[in-house]
């Protein structure tokens, strides 16, 4: 017991196989190296208990119970597919490590059933044709560069010349692929890790069929890692893309794809040339060959700033109307509005500019220090300036987008004093030469000759000096600035225009009162917020709202206590949504209601299916305080729990502390409300500020939720804040709950700070219903 807790401590309880599998096969690996055990022997356990667990794992997802077959179907094909890799090498001594056709012949099996497999995976990403090509292009290189490495680093006088090329180019293409899948846009999906795991399953058995038994037995042995660990990653993928259980952000992580390539032909040429050997004829070819897709990648890359436009231009938002969203200022770019020969209520008329096409919506003032206050000036002369700097021989020079927000209600004269205001503010900080082009709304733009670091500056400056209030016949009216900034670097004015704009409206959704420049992915970042947009309404009344559930434990034994409920979005065209991306698109467009009450249902439902198992268990839903403040929440939530039996105390509405002080005494009344009904309340994303202390004393409320910034010690070496934020809550009579635990050292840095209940990755993962379920019946004596 005492050696086995150390590693209890450091491996969570799902991951301990995997762990424990792993060090037995490092062990023999060191034991085979060393001669100690036959080198046959060796690869013939590690694949056994590699295909063994895979096997176990995926048998268990093609077994699970639940009404959608695709994760089942995936689950069988993925087991026999590593079952078959684990025989091929398990048979290998009976062969007596000679035979690479039967190697051969059990890695096509293996293949065609990962592939189907694979096909059948939940969670697989949507990726358009262009984009495919894109990314071959820019992998080609680098695989060959893997080719290269390859040729090199396998044995000469074993393999015949044609089966040593074959083989570096099959193994760089799987290196290269698995490469893809591990630092992709979609690499924390279950699917990518999935087939990142079937890629290096392959090209170990590629190693198995083309490495030599004899004389360098232990040469062998460098087949075995990729084998065993790319088997235990098509379970543990497969697994997470069925549940769901990891986010997956859509960034790709781009230094792995160009450093390991060049580490390893580096590693390769070295090692050929310390041996003493010249380059031969295959390798220079390899090498030269290497050059052109690096030339069309570069082309590419150059060809995205002047196409951008084009593509985005051509880019459509269809179906529904972007129902509730905000309306953008009049005579701004990039505006999505109802068509108006359809009118405003038809879904199907929507129409998205992003080309400039309204001439009339230029009118404003065009102002030089100097000049007459009124000489007239529009869009033709913001483009002719833009033109301008286009024209030298060394294009410089930035275009600032200014957006002024909260002159709604005001009057349109009253807008016209402030935008006026704010031109005259501007002048005082820009340069001489700096055109200043006002619009008719809420806004104008700024034209520099000054470079993008000292653009950027102005765009700063500007912003100090437009956020003082603005006096309106004796009121102060205080607005909010969203700056966007655009280079002139050769692209043509429009096309300048088109992206600060694209910018402006990114700092927008921001939150304003901020800069953005505009970047080669906005584009693509605006364009999936357009189709956020357009496919979120009706997305509860088609059946593509779902919830998964993180357990939460009681630190002191273990033992888990509840669940909290997590919205995730399966969209048919977007795929996975999560609420990090879903709900500021919910807000906009006034939905976060409708989800919150499916919210709620959905999982008040799913806790009357518990009761007969875990009979004390709670569920916590998250609300927004502007959800919680509605003058019936408390009865409806009432009726909900009335409708499926649940006692109330099983409930737990959690609201988040930071929006709370916004409306603190209608948030008391609601909490207290629900804790008359027996519902318990949670304040979430608690900050141990001097504020949020002082108004933890107002609110009625049972948990207490911290993050793991409050649970490690702080940087001027002062005791963690949670020692603080426990005393208090013992003084309140509030249990504390750490969340977002990722690490074995969060989670005891929890319990030696008190907290009662500990949630995160590092004690269980967000799962299923069914998967939680069956995780809360490994601890029979589950009651709180």
């Amino acid at each position: 017991m005492l050696l086995a807790y150390p590693f209890r401590v450091l491996v969570p309880r799902c991951a301990a196989p995997e762990a424990a599998t792993s060090v037995a096969v490092a062990l023999l690996l060191l034991a085979g190296a060393a001669d100690l055990v036959p080198t046959s022997v060796v690869i013939a356990l590690a694949a056994g208990a590699g295909a063994t667990l895979a096997g176990l794992r995926l048998s268990r997802l093609a077994t699970r119970r639940g009404t959608d077959p695709t994760p089942r179907a995936a689950g069988v094909l993925l087991d026999a597919a590593v079952v078959a890799a684990g025989l091929t090498a398990v048979v290998l001594p009976l062969l007596d490590l000679g035979q690479p056709l039967a190697v051969l012949v059990g890695s096509l099996v293996v293949a065609a059933l990962s592939l189907t497999g694979l096909h059948r995976l939940p969670g697989r990403s949507r990726v358009a044709a262009g984009v495919r090509l894109r990314w071959l292009v820019e992998s080609t290189g680098p695989a060959l560069g893997l080719a290269l490495a390859g040729w090199l680093l396998l044995p000469r006088g074993d393999l015949p010349v044609p089966v040593r090329l074959i083989a570096a180019l099959t193994l760089a293409g799987l290196g290269m692929a698995a490469l893809n899948a591990f630092a992709g846009p979609w690499r924390r999906s279950g699917a990518a890790v999935c087939r990142g795991g079937v890629l290096l399953t392959l090209g170990g058995l590629v190693l198995l069929a083309t490495l030599p038994s004899a004389p360098a037995g232990r040469l062998v042995l460098l087949a075995v890692p990729p084998l065993v660990w790319g088997m235990l990653l098509v379970a543990v993928g497969a697994a997470d893309a069925a549940d769901d259980a990891e986010p997956a952000e859509p960034v790709a992580a781009a230094w792995p794809r160009s450093v390991l390539p060049a580490a390893m032909l580096l590693l390769a040429s070295g090692l050929h040339l310390g041996a003493g050997r010249a380059p031969d004829q295959t390798s220079v070819l390899l090498a030269l060959a290497a050059v052109p897709p690096l030339v069309l990648r570069e082309l590419l890359r150059a060809a995205d700033v002047p196409t951008s436009g084009r593509r985005a231009a051509h880019r459509r938002p269809a179906g529904r109307a972007l129902r509730h969203r905000r309306a953008a200022p009049a005579g701004w770019l990039g505006t999505a509005e109802p068509s108006p020969e359809r009118g405003s209520g038809d879904p199907s008329g929507v129409r998205s500019t992003w080309a400039p096409d309204d001439s009339r919506a230029w009118s404003g003032l065009n102002r030089r220090p100097g000049a007459g206050s009124g000489t007239p000036g529009d869009r033709a002369a913001l483009l002719d300036a833009l033109a301008a700097i286009g024209d030298v021989p060394a294009p410089a020079g930035a275009l600032l987008l200014v957006d002024l927000h909260g002159t709604d209600g005001i009057g349109p004269t009253a807008r016209e004093d402030v935008l006026a205001e704010a031109v005259h503010r501007a002048r005082a900080v820009i340069a001489p030469d700096d055109l200043v082009t006002g619009c008719t709304g809420t806004g104008f733009a700024v034209v520099t000759a000054a470079g993008p670091v000292l653009a950027y500056a102005l765009g700063t400056r500007l912003l100090s000096a437009l956020s003082p209030p603005y006096r309106l016949a004796g009121a102060m009216l205080r607005v909010q600035t969203s700056i966007g900034l655009a280079e002139v670097s050769g692209a043509g004015p429009a096309d300048v225009l088109r992206q600060a704009e694209l910018a402006r409206r990114r700092a927008v959704q921001l939150g304003r009162d901020r800069v953005e420049w505009y970047d080669a992915f906005l584009e693509e970042q605006l364009v999936r917020r357009l189709d956020l947009e357009r496919e979120l309404p009706g997305a509860v009344a088609r059946g593509e709202l779902d919830l998964v559930y993180q357990p939460v434990v009681d630190l002191a034994d273990g033992q888990p206590v509840g669940a909290e409920a997590l919205l995730r979005w399966r969209s048919p065209v977007l795929g996975t949504v999560l609420p990090a991306e879903l709900l500021p698109v919910a807000e906009d467009l006034d939905l976060v209601g409708e989800l919150e009450w499916w919210v709620l249902d959905r999982a008040c439902r799913q806790l009357s299916n518990w009761s007969v198992g875990v009979r004390e268990l709670w569920m916590a839903v998250n609300v927004t305080t502007r959800e919680l403040t509605t003058p019936d929440f408390v009865q409806r939530a009432a009726a909900v729990l009335a409708a499926y039996g649940v006692p109330p105390e099983r409930l737990v509405v959690e609201v988040s502390e930071p929006r709370v002080a916004g409306d603190l005494p209608t948030v008391v009344a609601r909490l207290a409300g629900l804790r008359s009904l027996g519902v318990r309340t949670a304040l979430d994303d608690f900050r141990a500020e001097h504020a949020s202390l002082a108004q933890l004393r107002r609110l009625p409320i049972d948990l207490l939720k911290v993050g793991p910034e409050l649970v490690g010690a702080r940087p001027d070496g002062q005791p963690p804040l949670i020692d603080v934020v426990v005393n208090v809550g013992e003084r309140l009579g509030v249990e504390i709950v750490a969340e977002e635990l990722e690490s074995s050292t969060q989670v005891e840095g929890a319990r030696r700070g008190g907290c009662r209940y500990g949630q995160g990755f590092a004690l269980a993962r967000p799962a299923t219903a069914e998967r939680v379920e069956a995780y809360f019946e490994e601890f029979p004596s589950a009651s709180r």
